[in-house]
């Protein structure tokens, strides 16, 4: 069946080949069909996508992590996202992969420096507020970097100092509750 037990040359090796192929086929159109569908999907329910810039080369050198990342096809997606970002009128924006986003506050801004990869939980020395890097236990239920990407994204919603509610007056307030524009983040 493997390829690799043929005899080159040979009509079986020939066979097998094909069978390889079409598989390899099948699995390309499978990846850019759910590609596309996601970034529709993303494009048509937001205003604004704000995108981190990852180091992808340098990430793929992590021989543990190099063929998942390889599948998931980073690069195809964000190509993807800022064609339909451009045809549905929408606002694309990329931040840089400089940002500290995992290492700031969410609610005070706070930067508590580098984090290695063990650390899941955090607490800020400045607000006492405690993060998860995946999952937020605030109500918006997003993560720490999500909403930190937001802000250095220059989203509208978020540019009344760290992702929270709108700290001004009740006008104003309201206003911001009320708003249909919203944001998506993708790390």
């Amino acid at each position: 069946m493997s390829l690799s037990h043929k005899t080159k040359g040979s009509k079986r090796y020939e066979k097998a080949r094909v069978r390889v192929a079409k598989f390899h086929v099948k699995l390309k159109d499978t990846r850019i069909d759910f590609l596309h569908k996601l970034s529709t999907k993303i494009i048509r329910e937001n205003q604004t996508v704000v995108l981190e810039d990852l180091n992808v080369s340098g990430m793929i050198k992590n021989r543990k992590l190099s063929r998942s990342i390889s599948d998931l096809g980073w690069r195809t997606f964000r190509i993807f996202l800022e064609g339909k970002a451009e045809k549905y009128g929408r606002d694309f924006r990329v931040i840089s992969r400089w940002e500290p986003t995992s290492q700031t506050c969410s609610s005070c801004g706070f930067k508590g420096g580098k984090l290695d990869l063990q650390v899941r939980e955090w607490e800020c020395l400045n607000c006492g507020s405690k993060h998860d890097r995946d999952v937020s236990e605030a109500p918006p239920q997003e993560a720490n970097a999500a909403i930190n990407i937001l802000v250095a994204g220059g989203h509208s919603e978020t540019k009344n100092g760290r992702g929270g509610k709108c700290k001004t007056t009740a006008k104003v307030a309201t206003a911001c509750e009320t708003s249909t524009h919203r944001g998506v983040t993708a790390r």
